[in-house]
């Protein structure tokens, strides 16, 4: 591969593609902003004028947020809010609304996750993963779109899926199905609202790594040697990239744009082999022993 040299490296962080001050006046709330790809979502949106109202359920991500956006100059307000508690949404969209006005952008990026394999995996993790990741974005986004709605306003949600939410996600069995759940729920919505002025999209981040990944994720890229060869692109991506991509979808100029999963992960999850590999099992992949009927219930 002498001659490949992979995709060009993206402009630095603190670039932006739209028109400074392009959410000059508006709201952008953000659930899970406190740490990797959703803080620097949120930081996109700040440099371009945005309010930023960070949702988060733990205080240390809250401050580091804050932390985040008063850096860079813009207002932001922090407010804590277990994605899984409606009454706590509402608190949130009241706190939001008290100070910036009614939020016009939402993101839904809190999520959680963790791999493990389906036989092992308990039904308390089952339910809160799937509590959290899609039964939260729906919780999140209704209750946007119903003030939205009575207000008479348009406004825009993005949320953030998964590539395994069309493939499957081995080891994730939790994860992909709450994200598959995602991308049916954000084209539902995109027909359901559009005639209300509400756009639904979502976007799908490839692999971005950041400092805030989880210890078991971040063990899974250790094993993985070189994280830029086995990516088409011959690079991850870099965060502001993602930042780039919400902040179009949410802008003026991608009004006409609704129901639609936007992919940014320079190919990754369109990546075939002429001849399949030799299949390694997930608890093979995991570095895990054989099953233990007794360990799991």
């Amino acid at each position: 591969m002498a001659e490949a040299q992979g995709l060009p490296a993206p402009p630095p962080v603190g670039e932006t593609a739209l028109k400074s001050g392009t959410f000059d006046g508006i709201a952008v709330l953000i659930t899970g902003a406190g740490t990797g790809l959703g803080k620097a979502i949120a930081a996109e949106f700040a440099r371009l004028g945005a309010s930023i109202v960070v949702a988060s359920r733990k205080e240390e991500h809250l401050e580091a947020g804050r932390a985040a956006i008063e850096a860079l100059g813009a207002p932001v307000l922090t407010a804590i809010c277990d994605i899984r508690d409606a009454d706590q949404i509402a608190r949130a969209f009241d706190e939001a609304e008290a100070e910036f006005g009614l939020p016009g952008v939402l993101i839904n990026n809190a999520a959680a996750n963790f791999p493990v394999p389906a036989e092992d995996m308990s039904p308390n993790a089952w339910r809160t993963v799937v509590d959290i990741t899609l039964n939260g974005t729906f919780y999140c986004s209704r209750e946007f779109a119903r003030r939205h709605m009575a207000a008479r306003t348009p406004g825009s949600i993005v949320n953030i899926g998964a590539s395994y939410a069309w493939t499957g996600g081995p080891g994730f069995a939790h994860s992909a199905a709450a994200k598959a759940g995602v991308k049916n729920l954000t084209e539902t919505l995109a027909v359901e609202w559009g005639p209300h002025g509400i756009q639904v999209n979502a976007l799908v981040p490839g692999l971005f790594p950041h400092e805030d990944m989880t210890a078991d994720i971040r063990s899974s890229l250790d094993r993985t040697h070189d994280k830029d060869g086995v990516q088409p692109a011959l690079r991850v991506g870099q965060r502001q990239e993602l930042g780039w991509a919400a902040t179009f979808l949410a802008s003026p100029y991608a009004r006409f744009i609704s129901g639609h999963t936007l992919v940014v992960d320079g190919a990754n999850w369109q990546r075939r082999s002429l001849t399949n590999p030799q299949v390694v099992t997930v608890r093979d992949q995991m570095g895990k022993g054989p099953f233990d009927p007794g360990a799991s219930r």
